[in-house]
């Protein structure tokens, strides 16, 4: 199977796992030894300020609200623009950091939008694909805007709107879609 780091993974009806209900994956890392991805919609009630507070000791001006990366528990990870502090580039201009090396530099300094997550979603070696092959995951790929997207409704619909839309498409063998179906 080809690598799905880079692509949104949204779960369908065929995926009972309620930990992924209307959730949106950004999948960080994927190849024959298993998966990385974060949950981009699921906030929890902890500020990046908070974090922070407790990590640190220090003080700063981060409302941001710290975001549930999956089931699995890990270090902090964090999605951000700042290329000198990245481990990894997930899509063009969206990097990837979990050492605390990079994050303190990026919640003290960063001009530019990050997230931050505690845990995340893996998957053992060929277990995505499993669950894939039962139809458990519809694919999209991701794009900057969508991934630091802060309105969590917003990018659900999005990116399932786009999904569906797709699928239609697909199924129909159309080149292109009106976005008003009146207009067929």
């Amino acid at each position: 199977m080809q690598s799905l780091a880079g692509q949104f993974l949204i779960a369908s009806p065929y995926l009972p796992d309620p930990n992924f209900l209307r959730t949106v994956v950004l999948m960080v890392q994927h190849d024959d030894e298993g998966a990385l991805g974060l949950v981009l919609t699921r906030p929890i009630h902890v500020t990046v300020q908070e974090i922070w507070k407790n990590v640190s000791g220090e003080s700063i001006d981060a409302p941001e609200n710290v975001l549930q990366g999956g089931p699995v528990e890990g270090p902090l990870m964090a999605l951000h623009q700042e290329e000198k502090l990245a481990e990894l580039e997930v899509i063009p201009g969206v990097y990837f950091s979990s050492q605390r090396e990079n994050i303190e530099p990026l919640i003290r300094e960063s001009r530019n939008e990050f997230r931050l997550f505690l845990g995340y979603s893996g998957w053992g070696a060929q277990q995505l694909e499993a669950e894939m092959e039962v139809g458990g995951w519809l694919t999209l790929p991701a794009t900057k805007e969508q991934v630091f997207e802060t309105n969590n409704d917003l990018l659900w619909k999005s990116v399932s709107g786009e999904v569906g839309t797709n699928i239609m498409r697909e199924s129909l063998n159309l080149k292109r879609m009106p976005q008003d179906p009146n207009m067929n």
